[in-house]
């Protein structure tokens, strides 16, 4: 159980200290993949950006994931999604034109602050709080391979044991902390899952796009703790621990 999402980056980090990186670039899912992604980022010395996808619902039932798209339009579909919603083929054209439109919302309010990152050639992290359908991670994969990463490791604090399959097919390496067989959903290994809102992201987005990276670690070396975008998004000046 973790305390909260930074507390979950802060172990995951310790999993991915060692590794080989080039040039690395931490991509998180908003919202809460932002969180992390920031935590990561300090810890391992890398530039931060996000991917946006978006779930697609259920008819009638909204947080049922029946698939994912992307920004680029792209669907990826849950094995119930192929069988059930995809004959549907008005609900479903209906459900991704809503989910682009609030992509297309949120890409506005975030690279107003940050542009996108170059992918090709480096060693990308792709995060979220956690992994239980898998569809908006799957499909932020499908968006990211074609742009020529290096290597593509998805790197995550839990995930439903079943999704481990698929994920390696469309990436090179998966890194978690827990596999539980008992999931029912992200939240139940939080004692601190609240909902973020978009201005949280920004303020993250922020702390990044204000300093280059070569700045943030003139010595070669990340933070302690991954606490500095926490202290510039929080307005205080709480130093590392």
């Amino acid at each position: 159980m973790f305390r909260d999402r930074e507390d979950a980056a802060r172990q995951l980090a310790e999993r991915l200290q060692g590794r080989k990186l080039i040039n690395p670039l931490v991509l998180g899912i908003p919202r809460g993949g932002a969180v992390i992604g920031a935590v990561l980022a300090e810890e391992l010395g890398a530039d931060l950006d996000v991917v946006l996808s978006r779930k697609l619902r259920a008819p009638g039932q909204p947080e049922l994931a029946v698939g994912a798209v992307a920004e680029d339009g792209e669907v990826h579909l849950t094995a119930y999604g192929r069988e059930f919603i995809k004959p549907q083929t008005e609900y479903l054209e209906e459900e991704r034109r809503l989910q682009l439109a609030e992509i297309a919302r949120r890409k506005s309010l975030f690279r107003a602050i940050l542009q996108p990152a170059p992918v090709a050639g480096r060693s990308v992290i792709v995060t979220d709080d956690g992994i239980a359908t898998g569809s908006t991670m799957f499909a932020a994969l499908q968006t990211i391979r074609p742009l020529g990463p290096r290597d593509l490791i998805v790197a995550v604090p839990v995930l439903a044991p079943e999704r481990l399959a698929e994920l390696w097919r469309l990436c090179d390496e998966v890194v978690f902390l827990f596999a539980p067989k008992k999931f029912w959903a992200i939240g139940q290994f939080y004692h601190d899952f609240h909902q973020l809102e978009d201005e949280e992201v920004c303020d993250i987005l922020r702390s990044f796009s204000n300093t280059p990276r070569d700045e943030r670690y003139p010595s070669g070396a990340p933070s302690s703790h991954g606490q500095r975008y926490l202290s510039m998004a929080n307005g205080t000046s709480k130093e590392a621990i």
